[in-house]
Order: C-alpha cells, then sequence, then structure tokens
C-alpha cells in the first residue's frame, strides 16, 4: 500500500512571538541552526517515503512562502492552500480526501510542522512501525511520548500498559521492541496538578499529534463522527482534478464545521493504539523549549547571538543583531528582534500569545 506524508503547517506560532510572525511564522523559522523547521519535518519522514509522496495544508496566505521555503523538495501540487481555517479536522479530512481521489486507500502519516527529532533513526524505526500497524490492523494509530515533567501545555493520552497489541502488526523493528497499547483517552491541557497525577501514575504519556492510518479507516469515522465535515469533503473530493476545483474549495471550505481532530474523531473512536515516541522529541511550543535545542552553559543558561551573563542561571536568551547582558537573573527568557523585546519569566512561557492577542485588540498589526 502507497505511504503518503501530510504536514500541517498553517498555524502562526504565537507563542513564539516576537520572533514568529503572521508573515514568518514559526514553521518558516531556522531554531535549530540547520534549516527550517517545515523542511526539517519534510527531510525526516522523506525517510519512510518517497519525497514526492508527502504533501502539506497550509492556509491560502502562507501558500506562496511556503512554495519558496520548500522548493526543490516537493513535487508540483503538493501544497494544499485552505482558504479559510477550520482547525485539523478540516485539514486532516482534506488531505485524506486529496490523497484518495489520486491514488486510491492508502497510508496517511499526519505531521505538526514544527516539531523538532533528535534521534533521526529512531523515528524513521517508530513510523515504519507505525504504517505496517496501520496497514495490518486498521487501526488508528498515534505516537505519544515520555512525559519528563508535569506539563501543562500538552494534552495527554492515556493508556493500558497491561495490554501489548503489538502481536498484530511486525514486533521487532530494527533489533528494538517497539510495543503497541490500545489508547483509553485523550485528555485536555490539565492543570499542574493534575499533570502532576499524571506522570505519577505512569500511564500516561503526552499527545504529539501525530497520527497514521488508511485514509478508508480515518474517513470512513469522518463519516460516522462528523457526517457534516464528511458531506463538504466528498464535494470536495468529486472536484478534484476538475476545472471546478478551486472554486469548489473556496465556496465549501469556509462553511466546514471547526473542530480539532481530538474533539471530532480521537476522542471518541474505540480503535485507537498508541506507540512510545522515545525519540528525542520536542514540539518547540514556546521559548522555554530552547534548552532542548541548545546546549546550555555551566549555569543551565541558552544563549543565542552575541551574549554576556555574570551569576545569572537557567535563563534563555535569542539576539539577533545586539549585545544581551545579564546579572543575576534566573529563569528569565530574554528574545530580541528589530522591532520588540521580550522579557518573561520562564515559567510563563506558555502565556506569550496573550501579548499577541493583546496586540491584535489594539490593532497594532505592525508588531504582528
Amino acid at each position: 500500500m502507497n505511504r503518503y506524508g501530510v504536514i500541517m503547517a498553517g498555524g502562526g506560532g504565537t507563542r513564539f512571538w516576537p520572533l514568529s510572525r503572521k508573515k514568518m511564522p514559526k514553521q518558516f523559522l531556522n531554531l535549530t541552526g540547520n534549516d527550517t523547521l517545515v523542511n526539517e519535518t519534510i527531510d525526516r519522514i522523506a525517510g519512510n517515503m518517497p519525497m514526492e509522496n508527502i504533501y502539506i495544508v497550509t492556509n491560502a496566505g502562507q501558500a506562496p512562502l511556503m512554495k519558496e521555503v520548500t522548493m526543490g523538495r516537493l513535487q508540483e501540487g503538493r501544497i494544499l492552500a485552505e482558504p479559510a481555517a477550520r482547525n485539523t479536522a478540516a485539514c486532516i479530512g482534506y488531505a485524506a480526501v486529496a490523497i484518495r481521489k489520486q491514488y486510491g486507500d492508502s497510508i496517511m502519516c499526519v505531521l505538526p510542522s514544527d516539531h523538532y527529532v533528535k534521534d533521526k533513526v529512531a523515528y524513521k524505526e517508530v513510523m515504519d512501525f507505525a504504517m505496517d500497524l496501520a496497514e495490518k490492523t486498521d487501526q488508528l494509530v498515534t505516537i505519544g511520548i515520555k512525559p519528563t515533567e508535569p506539563a501543562t501545555g500538552y494534552g495527554y493520552i492515556k493508556y493500558n500498559k497491561r495490554m501489548d497489541a503489538t502481536a498484530h502488526a511486525v514486533g521487532e523493528v530494527s533489533r528494538k521492541r517497539i510495543t503497541a497499547y490500545p489508547v483509553s483517552d485523550f485528555v485536555e491541557k490539565p492543570s499542574l496538578p493534575i499533570a502532576k497525577s499524571y506522570v505519577e501514575q505512569g500511564c500516561y504519556l503526552w499527545n504529539s499529534g501525530m497520527f497514521v492510518w488508511k485514509t478508508s479507516v480515518i474517513l470512513d469515522y469522518f463519516e460516522k463522527l462528523l457526517p457534516d465535515i464528511y458531506n463538504c469533503l466528498l464535494e470536495i473530493e468529486e472536484a478534484i482534478g476538475t476545472e471546478k476545483e478551486q472554486e469548489t474549495i473556496e465556496r465549501v471550505y469556509p462553511v466546514i464545521p471547526k473542530i480539532s481532530i481530538d474533539y471530532g474523531i480521537m476522542e471518541r473512536a474505540d480503535n485507537v493504539l498508541m506507540l512510545d515516541g522515545d525519540f528525542g522529541w520536542s514540539d518547540v511550543g514556546s521559548w522555554d523549549a530552547l534548552d532542548t535545542l541548545y546546549e546550555t552553559d555551566e549555569n543551565n543558561n541558552v544563549a543565542y547571538g552575541e551574549q554576556i551573563h555574570i551569576g545569572s542561571k537557567n535563563c534563555i536568551a535569542y539576539g539577533k543583531d545586539k549585545l544581551i547582558a545579564t546579572i543575576g537573573l534566573e529563569d528569565i527568557i530574554i528574545v530580541e528582534t528589530d522591532d520588540a523585546i521580550l522579557v518573561c519569566d520562564k515559567g510563563k512561557a506558555q502565556d506569550v500569545k496573550k501579548i499577541v492577542e493583546i496586540l491584535q485588540e489594539q490593532g497594532k498589526e505592525e508588531y504582528l
């Protein structure tokens, strides 16, 4: 069965303000020093399938930049442009019908565009296993990440540690056993006390937002659980490849109900399996995640750009053109760009998006 990658790349990356902006959101940034996050995602999944089998779904406003940034990687027609933001269920459904219309039933790997993976070899093994599992069992497969802390910025997946579903698939991959567990619950971002209890229980993993399934299986779930969306997708599918394709997408897509794939399907599905994504994952979701990308100094500071730190500990400082100097700070984030400076308590990194909301309310588009 043919295998296709679908990279979701329409987000704004507001928690990475002031570096991430509307015209240059996080997926287009080079935060690792190697390449843009979206290109790293393409190259990573290209280890599991031909490069020409990779699609990107992004918003229409970002599509020209996406084409420019990914030049030489994607085959013509592989960038699907959404005329309106309708959340992840619509995004995934659109890609599923596009693949089904052109290639029939296929394996579909759904991936966020802006994550970081340290161990590429382990990643390839896990994703190969997930695709084998989805093909042989008709299950919805997701990738969980073992928590390193009681994080409140992630959703969690509860799984049954006592039930090993690996026998349904291949069992051994490159001499390393990868186990598949039945999922019993998807949980939204918890409060800190609840997150601590999840970590203590040991049967919860972080929800990475990575999924693998057959197009036929996920579209059957759309028909069963999200019939309004499914009917819209069928109309789009019928128009794909015809002269009415663009007109139909622009007319139908904006009225698709907004709902995430987690709420709409994953939390309600009864045949979900989870693999442990033990490959050095980070969603690079906010500034406090930079310590997973860069080496720290003897005081656990992350320094990007020209820096002087005297007696400062556990700080993250990201500079472009100006020298950043600190004295006696602890657990502070400092970000310098051409037109803005962010100073933030490290424990409040998730709240950076609130600054973006205030700027929107104040109509200060020049900072967005």
